[in-house]
């Protein structure tokens, strides 16, 4: 059985050119130490979205979050898709991620996803930073979550996010798991998505 610390050197990016470690070393977890979250982790992580990119400065995310043991963090776990149910649990820390569809003028905000993401990018690096692991999660009812944490109008949660620091144990994922926690990772070459001077097929 490979171990959690193989793992992680095993799951360090193969790059092709070369950028900044924490960048190589992130990757997202399915097992995670027994450590709890303090409170000074958390303010730290949520700092970090803070002060992330936003367009006319909006700040349009929003977050529900909660720890292990508490009502709240049930009730995020059963928002989750049955497969996330599977090994979300390994996680002490659980979050939703939303953000406001409009701007307090009314209109739509279009670029408010795109805000929430840059914002969990910078939470994502920190964590890494931290010795964290994030886990971002599309699979989420977000009707059922909008409903169980009763999320105004106007806003929409878009994806859960599981939290914990690096470690634990690989045999407290299902076998299916094991093998997808310990598969090496692949990406599309650069050329498959970066064109210059035009769009390309």
């Amino acid at each position: 059985m490979t171990t959690v610390e193989q793992l992680q050197l095993d799951k360090i990016a193969k790059n092709d050119y070369q950028i900044y470690p924490l960048l190589k070393q992130r990757y997202s977890p399915r097992i995670f130490s027994d450590q709890k979250l303090t409170e000074k982790d958390v303010n730290r992580l949520f700092e970090s979205v803070r002060w992330s990119a936003s367009s006319y400065n909006r700040q349009p995310w929003r977050f529900i979050f909660a720890h292990k043991g508490s009502e709240g963090y049930d009730r995020i776990m059963d928002c989750l898709s049955d497969f996330n149910q599977k090994w979300a649990g390994n996680a002490p820390f659980l979050m939703l991620a939303g953000f406001k569809k409009h701007t307090d003028e009314g209109k739509e905000n279009f670029h408010a996803l795109h805000d929430l993401g840059l914002s969990l990018g910078n939470m994502t690096l920190q964590a890494e930073y931290m010795g964290i692991g994030v886990h971002h999660m599309a699979g989420v009812d977000w009707k059922k979550a909008h409903e169980v944490f009763n999320v105004p109008e106007g806003f929409h949660i878009a994806t859960a996010i599981a939290v914990g620091f690096y470690g634990g144990d690989l045999n407290n994922l299902p076998e299916d798991l094991r093998e997808q926690e310990s598969a090496e990772r692949t990406r599309i070459a650069q050329n498959e998505f970066a064109f210059e001077g035009g769009w390309k097929s």
